[in-house]
């Protein structure tokens, strides 16, 4: 398949049980919940996403012919002479729609760790060393175990306590980004302190001016 990518870059993981780790972002065009474009914002399933996945004109963006070639462009994004496990998030979009058993075959040929961040509407493909996933409310939730659950609150018409028959290792509360930021922060914090299965999870690359 000829995968679509929107950006790949180094960072740091920003969230969840793996904040502050050296990654490379690698960002697949394309979702199954929005079109990614504004008209269509209001009618999306997830209408406060804040991420840009249109198109493959980002940092490290384009097309890859061949799953080889995606891996090696991923190798030349981790700087060399790093000490660490190579360390890849596949992320979106929605990554699920590209990221193949080839794909991950090849990443792992490349010597990296590949870590998901998924919605959760697609199962995963075997091989896959870390899996989070965040539900969105009205949307059909099939992958329901992985290393991490990480929900945006508040969602209307999702409970948290609803998704706990999952199978995870980590549960996470991730304050909605948006102009009630400060008030879902502490709505999520308090929802933790009544519900020590949670844990709160803030967005540490956008306090640190990361991408």
């Amino acid at each position: 398949m000829t995968y679509s990518v929107k950006e790949c870059f180094y960072t740091l993981q920003g969230e969840g049980a793996q904040a502050g780790r050296p990654a490379v972002f690698l960002r697949f065009a394309g979702c199954n919940l929005w079109s990614g474009l504004e008209r269509d914002r209001a009618s999306a399933i997830c209408p406060f996403c804040d991420t840009d996945f249109v198109g493959v004109d980002g940092e490290g963006g384009g097309k890859f012919k061949e799953a080889h070639a995606l891996a090696r462009h991923v190798q030349s994004i981790w700087p060399q002479g790093v000490v660490g496990k190579p360390y890849v998030v596949c992320t979106g979009g929605e990554p699920l729609m590209q990221l193949d058993k080839p794909l991950i075959d090849e990443l792992h040929r490349a010597g990296f760790e590949i870590a998901v961040e998924t919605n959760g509407t697609l199962l995963a493909p075997e091989g896959i060393d870390w899996i989070c996933v965040s539900p969105k409310a009205g949307a059909e939730w099939v992958q329901r175990s992985g290393n991490e659950l990480k929900l945006v609150f508040p969602q209307e018409g999702l409970d948290p306590t609803s998704l706990e028959g999952g199978a995870f290792d980590h549960w996470f509360l991730q304050p909605l980004d948006n102009e009630s930021q400060a008030e879902n922060t502490r709505a999520a914090a308090g929802f933790c302190l009544e519900h020590p299965k949670w844990k709160l999870s803030l967005q540490i690359h956008k306090l640190i001016g990361l991408p």
